[in-house]
C-alpha cells in the first residue's frame, strides 16, 4: 500500500508509513490520528529517504508550482556572488550566505531564485525592506509580485512577505513555495520565528545576512532551520574593491563637572544595590533579575531611577551635543546618518539640529518620504535611534555619527554597513562618540569586536 503524504498546518503527514520502514526516524507516531507526522521542515529528507528506499508513495503535501523566472536585464554577477550561489547549490540548495551590507546579498538571491525556477516566498524584517525587495523581484523578472503584510494580502508564485506575516499565514501556506529566502536570517532563530521554517516545506533554503552572531548564542539553529553556513566574505576583504573604502574614528568627550558628579552620585546608588543583592549583571539573566528585584521595595526603585540616570548623562552628555554640532558642520557636504540609542536622544538632535527623525513611531509614508529626500540631497543628514540599523538603501550616505549604542557587536556592524554601498570615488567615514570614564566605555570595546574595526587603523581622539 503506497504512503500518503499530506500536509496539514505546518506538519506532514504519513499515511501507511511502516513504523522501520525509510524516513520513520524523522517522524512521530501521532496517536490521535493513528498516521506518523512531522514538522514540514523535513519534506526534503523525507522524500529523499522514501525515494532511497524505493518506497511507493503518493505526494500530495506539495502545492507549489515551477515558474519561468528570466532576468529582464542581464547583469554580471561578482565573482564572490559567483561562489556564494556554487556554494549554495553544492549544499542541495540549502544555506547561509554571509556578505556585508551593500555588496549585493539580494543579487544573489535572485540568481537562486532564476536558478531554481520554483515558487519563491521571500521574507524580510521590516516594510521598508519588503518594499525593496518588491520593487527589485518586479523590475528584474518583468513579473507581479505578491505581497502579505502592512495591511496586503495578494498571494502570487512570487511573493514578499514580513517575518510576522510569514509567522501568522505560515500554517496554511507552507506547501506553496519551492524557495524560500530569509533576508536578515539572523531574526529567524527567535522562538517564534523558528516555527515560521519549521512550518514550511520548501525543499530550496537560502539565508542572508551580514551579521549572524546573535546575543543570546541561538544562531546555532539556522542550520537545522535553513542549512549549513555555505559561504562567507568579511567586510575587509571587499572594501576598496566591491565596497566603499572607509575609516573608523572614536572621539572621547569629557562630562563636565556637574555631569560627572550626578553621574557618580547615580552610578554609586545603582552599583550598591546590586552588590547588596549580589546580582551579577553580567549574567543572561543579570539585568531581568536587577528590575525584578527593583520593584520589591524603595530602595530598588532608587536605584533602578540610578541606573537610567547615569545611563542617560553617559548616553547624551553635552559634550557630545557640541562634537556633534561640529562634526555636521565639518560634513556639511556630506550625507550623514546619526544613530542614536533611544528615541528620546534622536528627537533631541532633531530638534536641536533641524534634522529629519525617524524612529519606529515614524509612519511609513513619511519615512519613505524622508528617505526620498536624503537619497536626493534635499535633507543633508538624518537622526535614528535603531530602525535604520537594517533596511535603508542609500549609496549617498557616506558618514555615520555614533552619538549613542548598545553593546552589542552585530548592531555596530550594521551602522558601519549602512555607508559603505559603494559609489565612484567614495570614501566613508564612521565616527563614535563616547563619555570617557562611564559604563558606556566599555561598551564600545564590547561593540568593537570585530575585524571591521581593524580594517584602518582607528584614531582615537579626547575632546
Amino acid at each position: 500500500m503506497a504512503v500518503q503524504l499530506r500536509f496539514r498546518e505546518g506538519t506532514l503527514e504519513l499515511e501507511n508509513l511502516p513504523a522501520d520502514g525509510p524516513g520513520a526516524q524523522l517522524c512521530r507516531w501521532d496517536e490521535r490520528a493513528h498516521l506518523h507526522r512531522a514538522p514540514a521542515l523535513a519534506y526534503a529528507p523525507l522524500v529523499r529517504e522514501l525515494v532511497a528506499g524505493k518506497v511507493e508513495f503518493h505526494d500530495a503535501a506539495r502545492n507549489y508550482s515551477e515558474v519561468e523566472l528570466k532576468v529582464s536585464a542581464e547583469k554580471e554577477p561578482r565573482t564572490y556572488q559567483r561562489e556564494a550561489l556554487a556554494a549554495w547549490r553544492a549544499s542541495q540548495g540549502r544555506g547561509v550566505v554571509v556578505l556585508p551590507t551593500g555588496a549585493g546579498k539580494s543579487f544573489v538571491a535572485v540568481m537562486a531564485m532564476a536558478q531554481k525556477q520554483r515558487a519563491t516566498l521571500v521574507v524580510a524584517p521590516t516594510l521598508d525592506l519588503v518594499r525593496q525587495w518588491h520593487y527589485l523581484l518586479s523590475t528584474t523578472f518583468g513579473i507581479e509580485v505578491g505581497l502579505l503584510g502592512g495591511g496586503e494580502h495578494h498571494l502570487l508564485p512570487v511573493t514578499v512577505t514580513t517575518y510576522d506575516s510569514a509567522y501568522l499565514h505560515m500554517s496554511h501556506l507552507g506547501n506553496r513555495f519551492g524557495l524560500v529566502v530569509f533576508d536578515e536570517v539572523h531574526h529567524l532563530p527567535g522562538e517564534s520565528y523558528a516555527l515560521t521554517a519549521r512550518m514550511c516545506l520548501a525543499p530550496y533554503r537560502l539565508g542572508l545576512t551580514a551579521t549572524p552572531e546573535r546575543s543570546d548564542g541561538r544562531e546555532v539553529v539556522l542550520e537545522e532551520l535553513i542549512g549549513p553556513q555555505v559561504y562567507t566574505k568579511a567586510i575587509t576583504e571587499l572594501s576598496g574593491e566591491y565596497l566603499a573604502d572607509y575609516q573608523t574614528a572614536r572621539i572621547i568627550v569629557q562630562l563636565s563637572e556637574e555631569e560627572r558628579a550626578e553621574y557618580d552620585g547615580a552610578r554609586g546608588t545603582y552599583l550598591t544595590f546590586i552588590r547588596q543583592q549580589g546580582i551579577q549583571m553580567s549574567s543572561p539573566r543579570g539585568f531581568a533579575e536587577f528590575i525584578m528585584r527593583a520593584s520589591r521595595n524603595e530602595a530598588g526603585r532608587q536605584a533602578l531611577d540610578a541606573y537610567r540616570r547615569q545611563k542617560a548623562l553617559a548616553l547624551a552628555a553635552s559634550a557630545k551635543q557640541r562634537e556633534l554640532e561640529r562634526l555636521l558642520h565639518q560634513h556639511r557636504r556630506d550625507r550623514v546618518i546619526i544613530f542614536t540609542q533611544d528615541n528620546a536622544t534622536a528627537y533631541e538632535v532633531s530638534r536641536r539640529f533641524l534634522v529629519p527623525v525617524i524612529t519606529h513611531q515614524t509612519k511609513l509614508k513619511e519615512r519613505v518620504a524622508i528617505l526620498s529626500g536624503f537619497s536626493e540631497g534635499r535633507f543633508r543628514a538624518i537622526v535614528t535611534s535603531k530602525v535604520l540599523n537594517e533596511g535603508v538603501d542609500v549609496p549617498t550616505a557616506n558618514v555615520a555619527i555614533i552619538v549613542s549604542g548598545s553593546g552589542s557587536v552585530m548592531e555596530h556592524v550594521q551602522r558601519l554597513g549602512r555607508i559603505l554601498r559603494p559609489q565612484k570615488g567614495k570614501e566613508a567615514m564612521l565616527y563614535e562618540i563616547v563619555s570617557e570614564g562611564t559604563s558606556e566605555a566599555s561598551t564600545s570595546e564590547r561593540r568593537r569586536e570585530h575585524d571591521a574595526y581593524r580594517y584602518r587603523r582607528p584614531w582615537r581622539r579626547s575632546r
